[in-house]
C-alpha cells in the first residue's frame, strides 16, 4: 500500500498489468502495443460514463438550485436510468440530412468535434507518473488543440446550408476566440511561477509548495470565466439561442449527430475541471488519499462548480460578452501578469 501511494496507484496497477502481459506475450513491442489500446480504451470510457454521469448530475444541481425535484420516473424514485432513457431516444430518432448541404463536410463536422476534446486528455497527469504524453510543451499543445474545436463549430454552421446555423457557426467563432486570449495570459502566471510548460511540474511544485490558487487568485478568476465561455455554458452559451438562432451552428442536426455535440461538451466540462484542478488546486496533491482519488474528488468538485454557475447568472447579450473578454478580462490579466513578474523579481532580491 505504501509502495502505491509513493509512485502513484495508477502507474503500480498499469506496471503489475504491463508485467502480467510481458510474461503473457513475451514481446515487448505487443505489450506495448497492447498497453496503448487499452489506455486509450480506459480515456475513452472515462470520457463517455462522464457524459452519461454529468446529464444525470446537471438535471440534478440544476433542481437542487431551482427547489425542484429533477429526474424522479425512470429508474425509481431518484430517475437513475434517465440518461440511458434519453439515449434511446436519441438513437432511435430519424437521421435527417438538410436538403442544398454540403454533405461531406456537414457530417464531419459533429466527428471532429470530439477529437479535440479527446486529444486533449492525453495531456493530464492523472496522478503521480500516470500521464499519457508528458511532454515539455504540454500547456501550449493543450492550448493549440483546445483551440481547434472553433473549426467543426464553423464547418457545421457552413455546410447546412441556414442562415440560423452560418450565424451561429460565426458567433461560434467571436465567442471562443476572443475568451482564448485572457485565458491564455491568465496561464502565463503560473507558467513563470513554475519555470516549465510541463503539466506534471505545474503540479509537483503545489504539491512541494502551496495550491496555485492562493498564489494566482485573479489567475483563477478569469480562467473559470473564461473556461466557461469555451465550454459554451450559460451564462456564456451565444452559440444557441432559441429566440434568435434556434440551435446555432447545429440547427440542422438531428439524433446522434446531434447527441455528439452534446458529448463533447461534457467531454469540455470534464477537462476544464481537470484543467482547473491541475493548474489551481493542486492536481494529485493530497494526504492520505492515493492522488488519483484527490484528483477525481477536485475535478468532481469543480464540475459541481461550473453547473453552479450555469444554473445560477442568467445568460448574457454577445455585445455584452464580447466586451467582458476585450476590455475586462484580457486587460486584467496582463496586470495580472506584470504583478506576477514584480512579484517574482522581489522574492529573488530578498
Amino acid at each position: 500500500m505504501n509502495a502505491m501511494l509513493e509512485n502513484g496507484i495508477v502507474v503500480t496497477v498499469a506496471g503489475v498489468l504491463r508485467e502480467y502481459l510481458m510474461l503473457l506475450f513475451g514481446n515487448q513491442f505487443l505489450t506495448d502495443l497492447i498497453m496503448k489500446f487499452i489506455g486509450l480504451g480506459a480515456l475513452i470510457g472515462v470520457i463517455l460514463t462522464a457524459a452519461i454521469v454529468f446529464t444525470y448530475a446537471e438535471r440534478k444541481v440544476c433542481a437542487l438550485i431551482q427547489v425542484r425535484l429533477g429526474p424522479n420516473r425512470v429508474g425509481g424514485r431518484f430517475g437513475l436510468l434517465q440518461p440511458f432513457a434519453d439515449m434511446l431516444k436519441l438513437m432511435s430518432k430519424e437521421d435527417i440530412i438538410p436538403a442544398g448541404c454540403d454533405r461531406v463536410v456537414w457530417a464531419l463536422s459533429p466527428m471532429l468535434l470530439f477529437v479535440p476534446s479527446a486529444l486533449a486528455y492525453a495531456f493530464f497527469p492523472f496522478d503521480k507518473g500516470a500521464v499519457f504524453a508528458d511532454v515539455n510543451v504540454g500547456i501550449f499543445l493543450l492550448i493549440a488543440i483546445s483551440s481547434q474545436a472553433v473549426l467543426p463549430f464553423l464547418m457545421g454552421g457552413y455546410a447546412s446550408n441556414s442562415k440560423y446555423a452560418m450565424i451561429g457557426g460565426m458567433r461560434t467563432v467571436a465567442q471562443m476566440l476572443s475568451y482564448e486570449a485572457p485565458m491564455v495570459f491568465s496561464l502565463l502566471g503560473i507558467v513563470m511561477l513554475t519555470g516549465s510548460l510541463k503539466m506534471s511540474d505545474i503540479v509537483a511544485v503545489q504539491a512541494d509548495n502551496v495550491w496555485f490558487v492562493l498564489l494566482q487568485p485573479v489567475a483563477f478568476v478569469i480562467f473559470v470565466i473564461t473556461a466557461t465561455a469555451e465550454t459554451n455554458r450559460t451564462p456564456f452559451d451565444l452559440v444557441e439561442g432559441e429566440s434568435e438562432i434556434v440551435a446555432g451552428a447545429f440547427s440542422e442536426y438531428s439524433g446522434m449527430r446531434w447527441a455528439l455535440f452534446f458529448l463533447a461538451e461534457y467531454a469540455n466540462l470534464l477537462a476544464v475541471s481537470i484543467l482547473t484542478t491541475t493548474f489551481f488546486l493542486g492536481g494529485w496533491s493530497g494526504p492520505v488519499l492515493p492522488g488519483v482519488v484527490w484528483f477525481g474528488l477536485k475535478a468532481v468538485f469543480m464540475v459541481f462548480v461550473f453547473m453552479w454557475l450555469r444554473w445560477t447568472f442568467p445568460r448574457t447579450r454577445i455585445d455584452q460578452m464580447l466586451s467582458l473578454s476585450w476590455k475586462v478580462l484580457l486587460p486584467l490579466a496582463l496586470v495580472n501578469v506584470m504583478c506576477t513578474g514584480i512579484g517574482i523579481y522581489i522574492y529573488r532580491l530578498l
